[in-house]
């Protein structure tokens, strides 16, 4: 196991610890134990990280005399909706879970952010852990307390903030992730040293390579770093009232993006946040808010790292960019109906723009297919 790294979301009464470190799993029984008033647990996890995993966390828990049930959901973003929810409340109910008992998310972002909400509504809020096993729910998701579920309307626009008790997040769990699920978690890593770091992103330009095959040390360096960025941002704003909107960069267009492909296969979320990422830059140059050099470098970086940069690197057809600017309009950060826009003065130089002229947003977006 390597050294275990341990950041604080200094919230005041509801901080926490999130703990990076490869093998971690294996002590989870230790870890939780403090947090249980008695020695069980329910785990909600997703059909394919229980096949690889569950055995041994249940293992790791029994070793510390906790007692698990666990209920497995199938794998995908279209797992994140009413029936499945009502699927994992029930079952939650029927294992007699009570207000100081725990609940396990133990996945990717779709598994946190469902069983987070469900925590948060089950006997008017229990305590849930995070243990998130994809990248993009290691740096991003599992932290900061978002909950929620995605409705026809649009993603995540039913939730709560309810904060975890502890956050475990395993590197060594990441090595059981597909190429494509990796990269997809890396658009988010990608994010923090463009929002606010820019001497991460030089980091990244030099070591995302050996992260992607597999570095371990590289790989804890980047989910440390990603962590430490959220939780100063969270610590400032909990509630998404000014700075933490900053964590959205990329993601105005990554949300239209994911509902004209369907929340499917075709176009995973870190993926969006990817492409996102690179027409926020675009659109920050157009206004002249940055160099020219700014977007080139971004798309450099993404492209040299195998991923999804423009739209024409989505498979199957796209509605027109009228169609994609109208979606923009479902989003969560609408204000008084005016789009909302994290933008860029160069790279780790993010602000929140609220009032973004249509017409630029359409040329980006028309000059992107």
């Amino acid at each position: 196991m390597t050294a275990t790294d341990t950041i604080r979301v200094e919230l005041g009464a509801r901080a926490y610890d999130v703990r990076i470190a490869d093998g971690l799993i294996d002590r989870a029984g230790a870890e939780v134990a403090p947090l249980l008033r008695r020695k069980r647990v329910a785990i909600v996890t997703d059909e394919t990280v229980g096949a690889l995993h569950l055995a041994r966390l249940q293992a790791a828990l029994s070793a510390s005399g906790i007692d698990s049930a666990a209920l497995a959901l199938p794998p995908g973003e279209a797992t994140k909706a009413w029936p499945q929810f009502q699927t994992c409340v029930e079952w939650l109910l029927d294992q007699k879970v009570e207000r100081k008992d725990l609940v396990i998310a133990f996945g990717g972002g779709v598994i946190g952010d469902l069983v987070g909400f469900a925590a948060s509504v089950l006997r008017r809020g229990v305590g849930f852990v995070q243990i998130p096993t994809s990248l993009l729910a290691q740096v991003d998701s599992s932290v900061g307390g978002k909950t929620g579920i995605n409705a026809p309307q649009g993603k995540n626009l039913i939730g709560a903030f309810h904060q975890p008790g502890l956050v475990l997040a395993d590197i060594g769990l990441l090595g059981t992730l597909t190429p494509r699920d990796f990269l997809s978690g890396y658009g988010e890593v990608v994010k923090y040293g463009l929002l606010g770091d820019e001497a991460f992103f030089e980091w990244l330009e030099t070591n995302g390579p050996a992260l992607a095959q597999g570095d371990v040390a590289a790989r804890q360096y980047a989910v440390r770093r990603s962590v430490e960025m959220k939780a100063e941002i969270v610590a400032r704003d909990e509630t998404e009232e000014g700075d933490r909107a900053l964590l959205n960069l990329g993601h105005t267009f990554c949300h239209a993006l994911e509902k004209a492909t369907g929340y499917g296969d075709r176009l995973l979320h870190g993926e969006g946040v990817a492409i996102g990422c690179g027409l926020a830059f675009e659109l920050s140059q157009r206004l002249g808010l940055c160099s020219q050099e700014a977007p080139s470098r971004v798309r450099a970086h993404l492209r040299a790292m195998g991923m999804k940069v423009d739209l024409s690197d989505i498979p199957g057809e796209l509605p027109s960019a009228e169609v994609l600017l109208d979606l923009m309009g479902q989003d969560k950060k609408v204000i008084d109906g005016k789009l909302r826009f994290i933008l860029a003065r160069g790279i780790g130089q993010s602000f929140v723009a609220s009032d973004v002229p249509a017409d630029v947003v359409l040329a980006v977006l028309r000059d992107a297919f």
